[in-house]
């Protein structure tokens, strides 16, 4: 929660891949809250009130995933909603004659994008999720000491490249500063 709160607010990219590492955790622990108690909200060192706090985040976080269908796969509907919105931002961009080094950027990398999503057999909605999942799919790699190849590191740099950029329009657009 407090991790989450922090990078929603500053970075939305890295928001969505901590909230898909909170469903990873959620899972591991097979969504029993003694467990996520013993493993995760001890961990937190936070005074009682607040510690009460992290734990009713992480609870409804598991009955949303319990409602939701999600203990084996997939992403929260919030999550869900939140690539979306990012997704909209970034279809917007491409669209604003205001913002052509966003459409360079893009486009240097659009065919990577088509290559990594018809890897990944075509089930990803849009162009930000594909990239998300990427970079999320190379961060489990590495926690599984597999290899990821130099190419795929090369496009994951600039994936994270357009996601950052994105995510400063992200926060700019929520602070009411972006002009489209």
């Amino acid at each position: 929660m407090i991790v989450a709160n922090q990078k929603k607010k500053e970075n939305i990219a890295e928001y969505i891949l901590y909230m898909w590492q909170v469903e990873d955790l959620i899972r591991a622990n097979k969504l029993d809250m003694e467990l996520i108690d013993k493993h995760i909200i001890t961990g937190y060192k936070q005074n009682e009130d607040v510690t009460l706090e992290i734990r009713d985040w992480w609870a409804n976080l598991v009955e949303m995933m319990r409602i939701e269908q999600k203990a084996e796969k997939g992403h929260l509907q919030i999550n869900v909603n939140t690539v979306n919105d990012v997704n909209r931002l970034h279809n917007e961009l491409l669209k604003s004659p205001n913002e052509v080094a966003y459409q360079h950027l893009y486009n240097g990398l659009s065919a990577t994008i088509q290559e990594f999503d018809n890897k990944s057999g075509n089930t990803l909605s849009n162009d930000i999720e594909i990239c998300l999942t990427a970079i999320y799919s190379s961060f489990l790699m590495k926690l599984n000491k597999q290899k990821v190849s130099e190419g795929t590191e090369d496009a994951l740099k600039n994936y994270s490249k357009l996601l950052s950029v994105l995510a400063k329009k992200y926060k700019e657009e929520q602070a009411g500063k972006l002009e489209l």
